[in-house]
């Protein structure tokens, strides 16, 4: 497939204005055809008395900008259709440079300095940009300025488009410009907020703080003057005769990842972890909501190396501290599901090696506790309740493999000795030999070609300092993103109201009379994503749900979110959320 293959190639950009948890409110569009050399320049009022774009949207049309979904959330601003085809270059350009160190970056300027490629001066665009956003009206000379710029971008995407041209691999560069589409419709619908339970929560949330260490160091007694004192906390420690990893320096490793795991093992540290993570990492100014109390933000799809999506963890309702993602809440006669696949990273590794007892495992239905069984560790009618904790050791370790985890870590991580880890290791070796045969030969080709990929061509370009680590869990995280990407577009293409992507899941949105139907209709079509993946398997999904008046309720966040309404409720004298 060529470029020559369309009747039309429209590049596009739009300038637009957009606030904190709002939709952009499209300011004017330039657009310039590749083969007739037709260019369309549209200011706002012209283009909001349009039914319809001014170019083709069928599949014949192909649809060219620098990260479309920006231009596509504008189409669904306006209230226009989205075309068939899409072509983002901000997609290709990161296929094409993921994992190599570019000096200025993935912007639309980086690219072209990439290519050596003329450009506006960036000061010029950050004038122009804040012209946008400082919102209308706007003087003749500004809108003739706005337009003129707006013009310099699709002309640098015309340019960019014409040396990229040569590279692209056409039909999956299609299916990744297929997935702004989804993802600008996801943004576009947002996720529901209590925003009258985030304004008490901003107003008081100085008073907030201090209470919660108040009332949750009462058990730890490590704050002093409002800091975490960390000789406080040592102390601690050695009276409850906990082992704590340590720096090289010899001083107490005190990173989130470490009290995450910590917190694992000894469950009695998740609310002191839990008030470290919420003072020093909630910014509630931060989080992103519209005045319609929906979270909206940009997703930032393909900033990953894996390819996967990396919202701002300010601005995502999913970022910060876990447990104030109770502020989610259905609007009236509305439900919400939170559906995610079920041991995906293990189901990919599993049908991806052709690993015939890690198919098993997986179609068991825990592969986790048949692991155990499998290695000898567990007797054949073995449950969660008779062998719990042994399940809980051979999932860290079944999961520790597919992040390249050492035994030393894997040991701390289940608060075992490192022989302990070392054996668990090797009875993962001895019981998926296939599957390690296919993980080393997938960490061997990205050493030998100096890249890796996925099934649909995300590629990661390996450096001079490979980590071998990140290079075996590639395949199962890149695959996994996606996966996700296919369920984004078959969902949101069937009318499916989906919230927000989250890592293996899919947040949605429906009418509480057909909240099922959606739910069933949201697990076909993830079902289908893993199948085209796979390239036939199916993964199994699960749904939790939640009718409106509940709000949306994590587990590892619902003391710490009872604690706060507690403290709110004293402050506020009785004028608290409803939980």
């Amino acid at each position: 497939m060529r470029l020559d293959d369309f009747s039309e190639v429209w590049c596009v950009d739009f300038e637009f204005g957009v606030s904190p948890g709002e939709r952009p409110r499209p300011i004017c569009l330039v657009a310039y055809e590749l083969h007739s050399q037709k260019r369309l320049r549209l200011w706002q009022d012209e283009l909001q008395r349009l039914e319809g774009p001014p170019y083709g949207l069928d599949g014949r049309c192909l649809f060219v900008a620098y990260y479309a979904s920006a231009e596509l959330g504008c189409h669904l601003s306006l209230g226009w259709p989205l075309p068939a085809a899409v072509l983002d270059l901000y997609a290709e350009f990161r296929n094409l440079t993921n994992g190599r160190n570019l000096l200025c970056g993935t912007s639309l300027l980086g690219a072209l300095a990439f290519y050596g490629l003329p450009s506006v001066e960036a000061r010029e665009k950050d004038d122009m940009r804040m012209l946008a956003l400082r919102g209308g009206p706007w003087t003749k000379s500004e809108q003739a300025a706005l337009l003129e710029y707006c013009e310099t971008d699709v002309q640098a995407v015309v340019t960019l488009l014409q040396r990229m041209a040569p590279t692209l691999d056409l039909p999956r560069a299609l299916w990744r410009g297929q997935y702004m589409g989804a993802a600008a419709r996801i943004e576009a619908t947002g996720i529901p907020i209590d925003r009258e339970g985030l304004f008490l929560l901003r107003e008081h949330w100085t008073e907030i703080q201090d209470d919660l260490i108040t009332t949750i160091d009462a058990d730890f007694g490590v704050y002093e003057a409002g800091s975490f004192r960390h000789h406080h906390f040592e102390r601690w420690l050695c009276d409850h005769k906990i082992p704590w990893p340590c720096l090289a320096s010899g001083k107490l490793a005190l990173d989130e990842e470490t009290f995450r795991d910590m917190a694992r093992q000894y469950p009695m540290l998740e609310p002191l972890r839990q008030l470290r993570a919420s003072l020093a990492q909630l910014r509630l100014s931060d989080l992103s909501v519209g005045k319609d109390g929906r979270n909206r933000c940009l997703l930032s799809a393909y900033r990953a190396k894996t390819g996967r999506n990396q919202p701002s963890t300010s601005q995502f309702i999913f970022g910060p501290a876990v447990w104030l993602r109770s502020l989610i809440q259905p609007r009236p006669g509305c439900g919400l599901a939170y559906v995610d696949w079920s041991q995906q990273e293990f189901g990919i590794a599993a049908y991806l090696s052709g690993d015939p007892a890690m198919i098993e495992a997986y179609e068991s239905g825990d592969p986790y506790l048949a692991f155990a069984v499998q290695a000898g560790a567990a007797p054949p009618d073995a449950t969660k309740t008779s062998h719990g904790t042994v399940r809980e050791h051979f999932k860290a370790c079944a999961l520790a493999v597919l992040y390249g985890m050492g035994a030393e870590a894997l040991a701390v991580r289940i608060g075992k000795p490192t022989p302990y880890g070392r054996e668990l290791l090797r009875l993962h070796r001895r019981t998926y030999p296939k599957f390690w045969r296919w993980s080393d030969a997938a960490v061997q080709f990205a050493l030998n070609t100096g890249r890796i990929h996925t099934v649909f061509g995300w590629t990661l370009h390996v450096g001079p300092k490979p980590n071998t680590r990140s290079l075996r869990n590639f395949p199962m995280q890149a695959n996994g993103a996606e996966m996700l990407r296919v369920a984004c577009c078959l969902a949101t293409e069937r009318g499916i109201a989906v919230c927000a992507p989250i890592h293996d899941a899919l947040l949605i949105e429906a009418p509480l009379e057909s909240l099922d139907e959606t739910v069933a209709a949201t697990q076909q079509a993830m079902a289908e994503a893993s199948a085209a993946v796979l390239g036939g398997p199916r993964l199994r999904s699960e749904a939790r749900l939640v009718r409106y008046p509940d709000r949306y309720m994590d587990e590892r966040g619902e003391a710490m979110w009872n604690t706060v309404m507690h403290i709110l409720h004293k402050i506020t004298e009785g004028r608290s959320i409803c939980i």
